[in-house]
Order: C-alpha cells, then structure tokens, then sequence
C-alpha cells in the first residue's frame, strides 16, 4: 500500500530512500521497488538520477523540506506597481515570455521573471481581480434595453454562432473594453472584527484602458494600453488574438462601440475570414456579455 511519504518523519523517509536505492543497486525495477517501499515508481527513478548525478548521499538525504526561499505567494506593493506598469506598457513577447496576449500564465511567468519565485496560478488570479483586470457577469440591465430583441438573439442567432465555432472547431469569445485607475477599491481584504483592513500602495497613481476576450470556459486574454481605443489599437489586439487561439478560428462577440463597426476593422477582418470573425450584441444589451469588467 502506497503511503504519502511527506507525512513521514525525516528519518523515516532517509531509510526508504537508502532502502529503495540498495534494491536498485541489486536490480530490481521501479515497479518493484516502488510497490516494496510503498513510493510511486517515477518517485523511485528520481532518487536514483540523484545518486547518479550527486552521490548516493545526496539521495539518501533529499531536498530541503518546507517552502523554499523565494517561493513567495505575494508581492510588495513596489512589485505591484512594476508588474502593473510592465503589462500596460510591453506585450508578453516584447519581455519574451511566449505570449500574444496577457493571460493568468503569462502574468505568472512575468513575475517570475522579475521577481524571482514562481506564484501560484490562483494567487495570480487573485492579484489580477484586485487590479480589475478580471471579467464578471454584468448584474444590472441596460436601461434602454428591448427585451424582445434581447430575446430573439438568445434564442436565435447565439444558436447559430454557436453551431458554426462547433462545426468549424472555432472559440467563441465575448469581447469587451473598460478603464480603470491604479487607486481604484477593486477587491477586498481581511481584518479582525471592527478594524477596517489596510492595504498599503504606492504613492503614484495612473490610469490604463484594458481590452479583454473570455471564452465560455472563462479564459481571459487582455491587453492594456493608455490611449483611447481606436481602429489600430483594435486590430493589434485582434491580431494577437487571432495568434494566440494557436490555429482555431475566433467567433468574437462585441457590443455596438462605433469603432468595432469601423471600415478599417471592417476590411481587416474581411482579409481574414478564415481565422476571424465578429459578431454583435443586440443594441442596448451590453450585460449579455460576459466579459463586462467594468461591473466589478
């Protein structure tokens, strides 16, 4: 029976490193080791690459227990600001990070890269929706709203778009803009009964715009810039869009903004149908979509 070897005393896991190495020294496999010492066989491999590269008492020793140094789960508030400036002013791949666009894990490799510990991908998250870069379903209606038109695209042409990505192996994703402030409440804290908590920030404050696509699967991709949206601005967003969906077309859903139905967009996207296209919300019903982040 297979025990979790983590929950043994130091002592008690040296024995059953020394134990499982003396068997492969004698030939047994990994299989066989594994189910006499109750260790998973790729645990069983490991410990003899160690013996090989490291000596057979570096093996028997192992690693250091417990958290690393460096293997923080938060940021300083200077870190903040420098995470936050890097995204609003570079893409992921001008910082050669791999990325077309921001996602949980090309945040998540950038504050590796500059901070030097690697952060769990829901902390990552977490920081994310502090900042108000995170979608959230709309809670309220559009005042002008039809209900009848709102109703007749649920029942009728979200169908078909959602046939088509199905049939043509497309993702549909629900595109939306919003600003925000660097000294803006987003998110929430902790503190003991009737004391209000206290995050501490950095003094500068700036604002930044952010475009953003979720899929149904709530996969978010974004981009920040600090100029006001226009036809360039858009297409370099959906170019990068277009490269980061790695081969699947993109069934872009958007709300009515003058500039989604702009003749540049119009003819940029036209020049691409085989790997993009754009759909519309019904007029006044912009907490159809998903990617409303400004509801937060």
């Amino acid at each position: 029976m297979k025990i979790d070897a983590r929950k043994l005393s130091p002592q008690e896991q040296r024995e059953k490193r020394s134990t499982a190495l003396r068997m492969r020294e004698q030939g047994y496999t990994y299989k066989a080791i594994g189910e006499a010492v109750g260790v998973h066989p790729r645990t069983i491999a490991h410990w003899a690459q160690v013996a090989e590269h490291k000596g057979e008492k570096a093996a028997i020793a192992g690693g250091q227990r417990g958290v690393r140094q460096g293997d923080r789960r938060s940021l300083s508030s200077s870190q903040e600001v420098l995470i936050r400036t890097l995204m609003t002013d570079k893409m992921p791949e001008q910082l050669k990070l791999g990325f077309a666009l921001w996602t949980r894990d090309a945040v998540r490799e950038l504050i590796r890269q500059r901070c030097g510990f690697l952060m769990p991908v829901r902390t990552v998250g977490e920081y994310l929706k502090r900042w108000g870069y995170t979608p959230q379903r709309p809670l309220h209606r559009a005042y002008q709203q039809k209900p009848e038109v709102v109703q007749h695209w649920l029942d009728n042409e979200y169908p078909r778009i959602a046939q088509r990505a199905k049939a043509e192996n497309g993702e549909i994703q629900w595109g939306d803009e919003t600003g925000m402030r660097s000294d803006s409440h987003a998110g929430r804290s902790y503190a003991p009964i009737g004391e209000r908590p206290v995050r501490l920030v950095s003094g500068s404050r700036f604002s930044t715009n952010m475009i953003s696509t979720v899929t149904n699967r709530g996969k978010l991709r974004f981009m920040l810039y600090r100029e006001t949206l226009t036809a360039p601005a858009l297409i370099r967003f959906l170019s990068r869009l277009i490269r980061d969906a790695q081969g699947r077309k993109v069934f872009l859903i958007l709300d009515n903004l003058r500039v989604h139905h702009s003749k540049k967009v119009s003819a940029w996207v036209g020049d691409r149908k085989e790997q993009i296209e754009l759909f519309f919300l019904p007029a006044y019903a912009p907490e159809l979509n998903p990617d409303r982040v400004s509801e937060l």
